[in-house]
């Protein structure tokens, strides 16, 4: 049976237009796979623990190579859980609108709890190596502007090249984006035909 983590970064519940397109990606999954364990995990709902003084300095000791020691190890089993939890899945989604370009702040709150050097990679004398590789990624996104490819606002989209940089590090390469945009550039007929069409890809991808 596949395991699958939903992070999800959308506050807006039913009425999120990217927990739609996400919520047909996943039944897509299911079909695919026959049964899947479905894990959701909501940025929003979720307590995820705060990067203070102490889990840093036991970041510095892990970047260092040293073991945890002393308060850091107590401070940091929350964060272990959480990377734990990550790397029982054997697919990722990750749904998230646009915020001022990029992802919401909790989405980033969260990546920064569980990019860990000793966990999610490690540096070698070779350079960096990923150690989450291995599992696919879906990045599920809805935009309120047209930020495709190949037009002017291209290079305002922030989702997508900092999701490819973050996640790589990782070792997660096989990673596909699905995107309806523009949202609110657009009327509501608009919008339901972007909506259609981001689901649409969904038949290829998955």
């Amino acid at each position: 049976m596949k395991k699958v983590l939903h992070i999800t970064a959308s506050p807006r519940g039913a009425q999120s237009r990217t927990l739609r397109i996400a919520g047909e990606l996943i039944a897509k999954l299911k079909k695919i796979h026959g049964e899947i364990a479905l894990d959701t995990l909501d940025v929003f709902t979720e307590k995820l623990p705060e990067m203070n003084i102490t889990r840093v300095k036991g970041k510095y000791m892990l970047m260092s190579g040293q073991e945890l020691s002393g308060d850091a190890v107590d401070a940091w089993e929350e964060i272990k859980a959480h990377i734990a939890r990550f790397l029982a899945a054997d697919i990722i989604v990750i749904s998230t609108p646009m915020w001022n370009f990029g992802i919401p702040y909790k989405l980033k709150h969260y990546i920064d709890i569980i990019w860990q050097p000793g966990f999610m990679f490690k540096y070698t004398e070779n350079g960096p190596v990923g150690l989450a590789a291995g599992r696919k990624v879906y990045v599920v996104s809805t935009r309120g502007g047209d930020y495709t490819p190949g037009t002017p606002a291209e290079p305002y989209d922030q989702i997508t090249p900092y999701l490819k940089t973050v996640l790589g590090w990782a070792g997660l390469t096989d990673v596909a984006f699905i995107s309806g945009q523009p949202m609110d550039a657009n009327t509501e007929e608009g919008r339901e035909a972007k909506i259609k069409e981001a689901i649409a890809t969904i038949e290829k991808l998955a």
